[in-house]
């Protein structure tokens, strides 16, 4: 049995996301503030943790870096206010894996949270396989029909990130961080240019792309088709 870890202050949400995850098998804890929050979070008891933003003692920004400051990677979705797109971005950047704006359908964040748990739950395969495509980590390659696709080694560093991650919502320093490291060569705005790169090469329709979508000013979001 799965445990989803709850930390947000409102208790009447916390009592319908406690039944509503409950009924679906999961174990639930909950946690009314940021401080107990953290701590129970650190833990490292829980496979998943649902996480407000805005909490007494200690918000939600600061509990999501602590956690990956101690390299604990449970997947977080964060809860954040309708149209704060700054508050997305930072989160995103702190570490979390998704997000989910208030007002939003329990049905929907249910949904959400069993799909990250099955991606993170996944050894990485030896091979992706999205629409005509197959990209091969081992070989460091990625053919088309059979037909290499020429990718220069930055541009496949970045398309495995995605694919990896597909479904999640990556930002722009995310991705240079994850792929790139420190390199001093490599900045979050020379991402614009390796997606764009990518996607002229895997992309049937560059204005209307099938694969690597652009979410807003926040960054990326891989799809297999």
């Amino acid at each position: 049995m799965k445990t989803v870890l709850i930390i947000e202050d409102n208790p009447t949400m916390v009592r319908a996301l406690e039944d509503n995850f409950t009924i679906k098998g999961y174990r639930v804890k909950t946690a009314m503030d940021g401080e107990q929050g953290l701590d129970a979070a650190l833990a490292g008891e829980a496979n998943l943790i649902i996480l407000d933003i805005m909490l007494p003692k200690i918000n939600g920004f600061e509990i999501c870096s602590q956690v990956r400051s101690k390299n604990i990677d449970t997947p977080i979705i964060m809860l954040t206010a309708k149209d704060q797109e700054q508050d997305i971005i930072t989160g995103l950047n702190l570490g979390a894996d998704d997000y989910v704006t208030k007002p939003f359908s329990i049905k929907q964040l249910l949904a959400r949270s069993e799909a990250l748990l099955r991606r993170t739950a996944r050894s990485e395969p030896d091979t992706y396989k999205f629409g005509e495509f197959v990209l091969d980590i081992a070989k460091q390659t990625i053919t088309r029909n059979g037909v290499n696709v020429a990718l220069s080694p930055k541009e496949f560093k970045v398309l495995h990130l995605l694919v990896k991650k597909q479904g999640s919502v990556l930002t722009r320093d995310e991705i240079l961080s994850s792929a790139f490291g420190s390199a001093h060569f490599v900045s979050a705005k020379n991402i614009d240019g390796f997606i764009k790169a990518i996607r002229e090469k895997i992309e049937p329709d560059l204005k209307k792309p099938a694969f690597i979508h652009t979410i807003g000013d926040i960054g990326y979001k891989f799809e297999p088709v």
